[in-house]
Order: structure tokens, then C-alpha cells, then sequence
């Protein structure tokens, strides 16, 4: 299933108009239609706030239910969480994030990619390099770090990261509470 697709289902199943949607995430009607049908894709941002008024959390518009809370995930179960704009694939190590603390991420960055904008949210985020090298914005304060380098920072601080290298970042990413 698609990102609009399930944007789509998801305001369904609150009864939402676009209209209504589009009011609670102060954009135009125009916008969630585009998405919902695939023709653009949202900022991190705009996902965000789109999550935050369906009361979900963003990987949620990318996991195709809830119902399966195994406890191991194996590799070809994994769900990709992927936009075009980040040029970069996430995939969720746990298959569902209700009713548990932290989010955990195997993230691949391409040489360029990254979240090209800056966000906030609630919580705290923990990240380890395992190749590469990665740009960590927080505020105006651009952190490189290296491959078996970490980082922890709280995510209320408005942050952005890219990869300015030249081969393919691999991050381990945790975020708590789960929130993307």
C-alpha cells in the first residue's frame, strides 16, 4: 500500500472530509487530495502534523496493520518506509509500535539523501553508524558523524540529516516514545 492510500484509510476511518483534514493540518484542501492520490509526496513535516491530526504516528502510513506483535522480525518482514524527496530507505525493525517505548530503524542513506527540512517532535532519539558518514543538524549546529560514532539528542530540537559522503550511510536510528 502506498503513503496516500493510507493517508486515505486512515482519514476514513476517522471520518474526516478531506476538507476537515486539510483544516486540522492548516493546508489546502487541494494538497491532501494530491497526496491522498499520490501525485506529490509530503514533507517530514507536513506527514507529522497529517499524523498528529489522525492521532497515529507516521510509520503507521506505512505498516500494513496492527494485529501482528511477534516478537522477532525477520529481515524480508521488515516494512520500508520510503519518500522519493529523502532519497534514503528506512525500514522499521518492529513490525507494529503500539503499545511499545522506543521505535527502532535500520536506515540507508544515498549520497545526497537525508531529510531535507527541519522537524521537531516530541521525545529523544538514538542513532549508531555503521558505515559512512552522516550529517546531524540541530538548530544551526551541524554534527558529522563517522562510522561506529553515535548520537542522542532530544527531538524537540528542530533537526535535519543528510549524507554529504560519498557512499551510502547505514544508520541504526531508535526513537522514544515512538512517534514517526
Amino acid at each position: 500500500m502506498d503513503i496516500g492510500n493510507k493517508i486515505k484509510e486512515l482519514r476514513l476511518s476517522k471520518n474526516l472530509t478531506i476538507k476537515q483534514l486539510a483544516d486540522l493540518v492548516d493546508c489546502t484542501p487541494s494538497l491532501i487530495s494530491q497526496l491522498e492520490r499520490g501525485k506529490t509526496d509530503p514533507s517530514i513535516s507536513m506527514l507529522k502534523k497529517i499524523a498528529d491530526a489522525l492521532q497515529v504516528n507516521i510509520v503507521d502510513f506505512f505498516m500494513p496493520g496492527f494485529e501482528d506483535q511477534d516478537i522477532v522480525t525477520h529481515m524480508e518482514d521488515r516494512v520500508d518506509i520510503q519518500l522519493k524527496r529523502w532519497d534514503a530507505k528506512i525500514q522499521s525493525l518492529v513490525k507494529t509500535v503500539r503499545n511499545k517505548k522506543m521505535q527502532p530503524f535500520y536506515t540507508v542513506i544515498k549520497k545526497g539523501g537525508g531529510s531535507h527540512g527541519m522537524y521537531s517532535h516530541e521525545g529523544e532519539e538514538f542513532g549508531f553508524i555503521l558505515q559512512g558518514q552522516m550529517d546531524l543538524i540541530l538548530n544551526d549546529k551541524v554534527f558529522t558523524i563517522k562510522e561506529g560514532e553515535s548520537f542522542y539528542f532530544s527531538s524537540k530540537i528542530p533537526h535535519n540529516w543528510g549524507n554529504s559522503g560519498d557512499k551510502d550511510v547505514i544508520v541504526l536510528w531508535v526513537i522514544t516514545p515512538p512517534t514517526f
